[in-house]
């Protein structure tokens, strides 16, 4: 329960809640309920709602309202299991039905009277019909339409005044039957959310005034900490704060190799735990974890109906009643015009009204779409409506942001260069440095050789450049600190630090102006030297970020009365030596020149990479990674004209990000699609499909399962419009009787539904 100013809202499972027509009288029965203030069905999830005012009625009030009404409230948060067969209201009609029709079938073949036979055929459809009979009342009494229960009804009763209740009765019981698996059918595409509420422990071992108590995980809160031990599920989001193990996330991420945890790093609800004891402190209560985020986005998500969906409904609601008085034509007109037989073109016409109505049609479309999302989702991919799922099928360009998305967005140095020295080093991790001299002994002992034009040492050079930026928040900054710290460099003290936005950064280490920065920091001095211009042009053109490191043994203008901008039009001022050079490059993802490969193998036809970066860095990676088109330098407004550009040249396009800088880009594309969303509220929030995991691959996977969507949605489709002309060019001609029509309309949505279930595969 939540507490808003002067309202309360209320979240329920409730039973019985299969269908929308289900929803609606739930709706009727709380219309006008004093204090209710907002009320949401959720059928597919069979879950209300209700927003109501305290001050007028209470949760208990809503509670016993709703199992008057047949939808009783589940305790906690449960998904309702429909009742066993032997229990369940519409079977037992059903199988009453159908047993009325066979006595009744029964004693007609053995010569008793046919009144008697009449009789037990038609309590039979009276017994069958009770449920979808009632339905097609209400619904044309309290909504004013006219539905597929109001066909059918309308079929039986003329085929019982037409001297044809052994048809009428047979027509009932097997559009009951349906009609009774309908909970069923709604449980097999309920699988994935149980499936994913089912990965959450009920308990929580936590630890309270020095003991260690098992508590409901309803029950955490944000600070405790809970214990998780090997092979248990992590009940909440938290941060590990003692102990360290392998964590298998699959199941909230979709990543298939588990994930070392140690102290520090973030656990997700879900997730299992491997071979160690974990403490994590929550940092999230259970209903705002990222398992009940991802279980309430779903859920979302299946009301939320595609184009092609809503279509159907739409066609549906006009199509039905189209059939109706179709239906009366076809008795009235041949008779009336022609003097046709009043008896044969009323049968016709019942016959053509079963044969026409439109039930695997309009159901082909839904329960597809929700086993899909559900899989989805199931897979580490979260798709938020139907609309988006197609969208993606249709999607012919990938457009990708770098940092984040290629690239883990976590910068390392990959090449230090000493200025006249041939000194150059690749590979961070075999960094050629030196660290013979102490920190402060950096620049007392080695201002000889600046001064002389002689190169430094690159460890020297290494530790001077993290000296500046160890006062610098930025990405580069960082990553040169970390260089040296992993190389065990002694890093000397920095004073009167100055970012220089947009082109570096300076400081004074013993007395003396150290710059670091851009190479249009240095123009002057790059003019002078072509080999270093060269060496620059070299590591860009691999992708790499480049970064100078130079001195000022005179200046006339302190760096802090300039600004950054200044610097890049009038180079560093006084006597400036260029010390050396740093390369710095952003590490791409293992998997995705793979993901890149699998985005083409679905049908992409292009592949666009939008970036920040420089143009030679971008097309040095776009190589590497088999991209077709590279859009560099772009600012955040670059980004979303060049996707509408995109749009307009290719039609649907899907832009990837983190789902918060590229936030503009992504609400501008035909899908949004954010990497990594996994405890990432914003991301969750932002993009129309939230990849779980930091998984490129996982964006083929969900084109695919689209296309494969929209090719059994096309299957259905086809199916239930052939099996209808069949069965109504049939009807007409008088070829069919009612019973083999209504068996036709039984088994093509049957079919229909098996077909739908297979996306319950992932």
């Amino acid at each position: 329960m939540s507490r808003e100013t002067s309202t309360q809202t209320l979240e329920w499972r409730v039973a019985n809640l299969d269908c929308e027509h289900d929803a609606s009288a739930i709706e009727r029965g709380l219309r006008g309920f004093p204090g209710l203030v907002d009320l949401k069905v959720y059928p597919k999830a069979a879950k209300v709602r209700l927003t109501f005012d305290p001050t007028t009625t209470d949760a208990e009030a809503l509670r016993h309202r709703l199992e008057e009404l047949g939808f009783p409230p589940q305790k906690g948060l449960e998904m309702p299991e429909p009742p066993k067969p032997w229990r369940n209201p519409k079977v037992l009609t059903s199988a009453a039905s159908g047993l009325l029709l066979l006595v009744g079938w029964l004693l007609g073949r053995v010569g008793v009277p046919d009144v008697v036979s009449l009789a037990f055929y038609v309590s039979a459809i009276i017994t069958g019909g009770y449920f979808f009979g009632r339905e097609a009342i209400e619904e044309l009494i309290f909504e004013r339409k006219i539905g597929i229960e109001l066909l059918m009804s309308i079929a039986a009763v003329v085929a019982a005044l037409m001297g044809q209740a052994a048809e009428g009765a047979m027509l009932v019981f097997l559009y009951s039957i349906s009609e009774a698996a309908e909970g069923y059918t709604e449980e097999k595409t309920r699988a994935a959310i149980k499936a994913l509420m089912d990965l959450a422990p009920k308990v929580a071992l936590v630890r309270r005034n020095g003991r260690e108590v098992e508590i409901p995980v309803e029950e955490l809160q944000v600070g405790d900490v809970f214990i998780v031990k090997p092979g248990q599920a992590v009940p909440t989001d938290g941060i590990v704060i003692k102990g360290h193990s392998s964590v298998d996330q699959s199941p909230v991420t979709g990543e298939s190799i588990p994930v070392a945890k140690k102290e520090g790093d973030t656990v997700f609800a879900g997730s299992i735990n491997q071979e160690g004891a974990l403490e994590v402190r929550a940092t999230k209560t259970f209903a705002d974890n990222t398992i009940s985020r991802i279980i309430q986005m779903v859920e979302e998500a299946q009301e939320r109906k595609g184009r092609s969906q809503r279509f159907i409904e739409r066609f549906g609601a006009r199509y039905s009643p189209a059939v109706l008085v179709t239906g009366i034509l076809i008795a009235v007109v041949p008779p009336l015009a022609f003097g046709a037989p009043w008896a044969t073109w009323i049968t016709r016409a019942t016959v053509f009204i079963v044969a026409a109505a439109p039930c695997a049609l309009v159901i082909s479309i839904p329960i597809t779409l929700v086993a899909t999302l559900g899989t989805a989702a199931r897979n580490g991919v979260l798709i938020k409506g139907g609309v988006y799922v197609e969208e993606l099928a249709k999607v012919s360009v990938v457009a990708m942001d770098k940092t984040g998305t290629l690239t883990r967005g976590e910068p390392e140095v990959t090449d230090v260069l000493s200025v006249s020295s041939s000194q150059l080093s690749v590979n961070s991790d075999q960094l050629s440095v030196s660290s013979n001299l102490r920190g402060e002994e950096l620049i007392t002992d080695n201002w000889s050789l600046i001064t002389d034009h002689r190169p430094l040492d690159t460890g020297h050079l290494l530790a001077l450049a993290a000296a500046v930026e160890s006062r610098s928040e930025h990405p580069l900054a960082r990553a040169i600190v970390r260089a040296a710290e992993r190389e065990g460099l002694s890093v000397p003290p920095v004073s009167d630090f100055r970012a220089l936005p947009g082109a570096g950064a300076s400081g004074r280490v013993n007395g003396q102006t150290v710059l670091v920065g851009r190479p249009e920091l240095f123009a002057t001095a790059l003019a002078a030297d072509d080999d270093l211009r060269r060496q620059i042009e070299r590591l860009q053109e691999e992708g790499k970020t480049v970064v100078l490191v130079g001195a000022e043994a005179a200046d006339d203008t302190p760096p802090a009365a300039r600004t950054g901008e200044e610097f890049l039009q009038t180079g560093s001022g006084g006597t400036a030596v260029v010390l050396g050079l740093i390369a710095i490059r952003d590490t791409l993802r293992p998997n995705a020149k793979e993901a890149i490969a699998a985005l083409h193998a679905v049908g992409v036809e292009k592949v666009v990479m939008l970036t920040g970066d420089n143009h030679r860095a971008a097309r040095a990676i776009a190589r590497e990674l088999g991209i077709d088109e590279v859009y560099a330098e772009l600012k955040p407004e670059d980004k979303v004209a060049k996707v509408r550009e995109l749009t307009q040249r290719y039609g649907h396009v899907a832009m990837v990000g983190d789902g918060v800088n590229d936030a503009p880009a992504l609400a501008e594309a035909s899908v949004g699609v954010a990497m990594g969303a996994a405890g990432t509220d914003v991301a969750l929030e932002t993009a129309d499909v939230a990849l779980m995991a930091d998984d490129l691959e996982k964006l083929a996977y969900a084109i695919r399962l689209a296309k494969r969507n929209q090719a059994v949605v096309r299957q259905n489709l086809t199916l239930s419009a052939l099996v209808i002309g069949g069965l109504v060019i049939g009807a007409v001609a008088g070829w069919f009787t009612l019973p083999i029509a209504v068996l036709g309309h039984e088994i093509s949505e049957f079919v229909v539904i098996g077909s739908g279930l297979r996306m319950l595969r992932g």
